[in-house]
């Protein structure tokens, strides 16, 4: 069998960083509970060996709970100011592993909004990246999920208004083109913010590439990444064999007897977990 790599796929720059910055504090402050808010990123194999050095996943819901004085690494997708703020006043030690693309949308959202413009953020509503950002919104701000929700929009609302456009950085490069199209007709003054992170569009660029040399693909990584998802979307579109599967156990049977199989990997995947699915397959 031949396995064939994507010239660009796992650990995205931001996510690296975020897992970094989790490893040395959990050296620096070992047999201290360190907290995440919410998962440090999505894969839960790398969750689960940092759990096993002590990192202890929090819900931001339950914000409250954690002890004053603790160690909380602010994830790689972000959090709302106000999250910031009750960790500030239980006197918390604040490791901020925010994707810097994430803290740049943050920002934006929050400038645009206070200086009365009208920002429309496209993503998924549930995701932590797009709840985190919404918290920097102060009025005149509204998240969509796709173009059949840009088509519904009541474009009364932004009459005289400044509009800018933006999304998730994890989003679907086709389907904020499509939203562009509809929005355009019907804003005058429109600014475009592509906020989509470039690792997004090279992985999968680089997985188009891929499918060309192989007659079946592997998507790795966790079941919740967004970017994982729609890499698995597009391998459906372009490779007759595809599957979405977390680590070498999930390889499907059929991918064992295929003479040229692709592996990608989705941004939040580690190295050790893509070694494993390779090593799996050439045995």
């Amino acid at each position: 069998m031949e396995i064939i790599r994507a010239s660009v796929l796992g650990f995205c720059f931001g996510v690296r960083r975020a897992v970094d910055l989790a490893e040395k504090a959990l050296c620096e402050n070992k047999g201290k509970k360190v907290y995440s808010l919410g998962p440090l990123i999505h894969n839960e194999s790398a969750l689960a060996e940092l759990n096993k050095k002590g990192l202890e996943i929090i819900e931001e819901d339950d914000v409250e709970s954690i002890p004053s004085d603790s160690v909380v690494i602010l994830r790689a997708h972000g959090v709302a100011p106000v999250i910031i703020n009750i960790l500030e006043q239980k006197k918390c030690k604040i490791i901020d592993a925010t994707c810097p693309r994430v803290k740049a949308s943050q920002k934006m959202v929050e400038k645009y909004t206070y200086d009365d413009d009208f920002v429309i953020i496209s993503g998924d509503k549930n995701h932590g990246e797009m709840k985190g950002i919404a918290g920097y919104a102060s009025k005149n701000f509204l998240q969509i999920q796709n173009a059949e929700d840009a088509a519904k929009l009541g474009f009364s609302l932004l009459e005289g208004k400044s509009v800018i456009l933006m999304s998730q950085t994890t989003y679907s490069e086709a389907e904020f083109s499509k939203i562009e199209q509809i929005i355009r007709k019907k804003v005058k003054n429109l600014a475009v913010m592509n906020t989509i992170c470039p690792a997004t569009r090279e992985r999968q660029e680089a997985l188009v590439e891929l499918c060309q040399k192989v007659e079946g693909v592997l998507i790795v990584g966790g079941k919740n990444s967004a970017n994982t998802k729609r890499l698995y979307q597009t391998a459906q579109k372009y490779c007759q064999k595809a599957a979405h599967i977390q680590n070498a156990e999930e390889i499907p049977e059929e991918f064992f007897t295929l003479e040229k199989v692709g592996i990608t990997a989705g941004a939040s995947t580690p190295d050790a977990i893509i070694d494993g699915v390779e090593e799996s397959l050439g045995r």
